[in-house]
C-alpha cells in the first residue's frame, strides 16, 4: 500500500541565542539560560490562537532540523555520548539525520508578547538553532507527559556519563566584566549562558578522551551567542573562556 506525501506548513520562526549548530545542548532544559523568540507566521499569527496558552508553563515545539534538511538520512548513527565507536539504529537515538527532519523539544514558555499582528512566544531551556521552522505547539501537561517508570537505555544521565556543570568553566576579569556589562545593557544572562552550554563539553567525542598535558599549547574553540563570538580553550583546570567580541552591533 503507497503512502500519500504530507505536505506542512511552518507556523513559525525561532530566533535563538544558539546562532550555529556547534554548541547547542543536546537536549532541551539542560542550559536554562539559553533562550528564543518563536514569532508566529501569517496566517498563524493571530491573539485567538494561542489564547490559554499563558496558562502552562512548559510546552513542546515540533520543528525542522532545517540545516540538515537536504541530507541523507542514516539508517545507523554513531551516538556522541558513546563516545562516537558504537552504531545504532537512528530511530534508537535523536540525531538530525532523519527519514524527516523532524524535532521536538519541551521548553519553558515565559510569556507571550501579543503587538498587532506581531504575536512572539518567549522561550527558555531552548536547544533550537536560530532561525528553525516550528511546525506546531503543544502544552505540555506533567500529568500525561511524565512517565516516572520509564526506562533511559544507554541515555542514563544528562550527557556522556557527566553531572551538569562538573566541568569547571574559568573566566578570565575581562571576559567577567565583558558579561557583567553585557547583562547590564542588555538583560541576557551571558556568564550563565556561557556555563551552562559549556559545561556539557561540546567538543567532538574523540576529543573528550584525549588527555590534556600541561605543556600542551591550547587548543582554542569557538562558539556564537547571540551577537557575540566567545572564544575559550581546554586546560588541566577546566574550560578557560578569555575573549568575547561583538560581531553584529544590530542584534543587541
Amino acid at each position: 500500500m503507497s503512502i500519500t506525501p504530507i505536505s506542512l506548513n511552518p507556523i513559525g520562526i525561532i530566533h535563538s541565542c544558539f546562532k550555529e549548530k556547534f554548541g547547542i545542548p543536546k537536549q532541551s532544559r539542560l542550559a536554562p539560560a539559553a533562550t528564543a523568540d518563536l514569532v508566529l507566521s501569517p496566517p498563524f499569527n493571530r491573539a485567538e490562537a494561542v489564547k490559554g496558552l499563558e496558562q502552562f508553563s512548559h510546552i513542546w515545539i515540533t520543528f525542522i532540523f532545517h540545516q540538515t534538511q537536504s541530507d541523507d538520512w542514516l539508517p545507523t548513527i554513531r551516538p556522541p555520548r558513546l563516545g562516537g565507536k558504537q552504531r545504532l539504529g537512528v530511530f534508537a537515538t535523536r540525531s538530525t539525520h532523519r527519514p524527516n527532519p523532524l524535532g521536538l523539544s519541551a521548553v519553558k514558555l515565559d510569556g507571550i508578547n501579543i503587538k498587532g499582528s506581531e504575536i512572539c512566544l518567549k522561550l527558555s531551556g531552548v536547544d533550537l538553532l536560530d532561525q528553525t521552522p516550528v511546525l506546531d505547539i503543544k502544552p505540555y501537561l506533567p500529568y500525561a507527559d511524565i512517565i516516572t517508570d520509564a526506562t533511559y537505555g544507554y541515555a542514563d544521565q544528562p550527557f556522556d556519563n557527566q553531572t551538569p556543570n562538573k566541568l569547571n568553566i574559568l573566566f578570565t576579569s575581562d571576559v567577567q566584566q565583558f558579561c557583567i556589562n553585557y547583562q547590564a545593557q542588555t538583560g541576557r544572562a551571558l556568564a550563565q549562558l556561557i556555563e551552562q552550554t559549556l559545561a556539557q563539553d561540546p567538543r567532538p567525542a574523540y576529543l573528550r578522551n584525549k588527555p590534556i598535558a600541561d605543556n600542551e599549547p591550547p587548543r582554542y574553540h569557538g562558539i556564537s551567542l547571540w551577537n557575540l563570538n566567545i572564544r575559550w580553550y581546554y586546560s588541566t583546570a577546566g574550560i578557560v573562556v578569555d575573549d568575547i567580541q561583538i560581531v553584529n552591533t544590530d542584534n543587541v
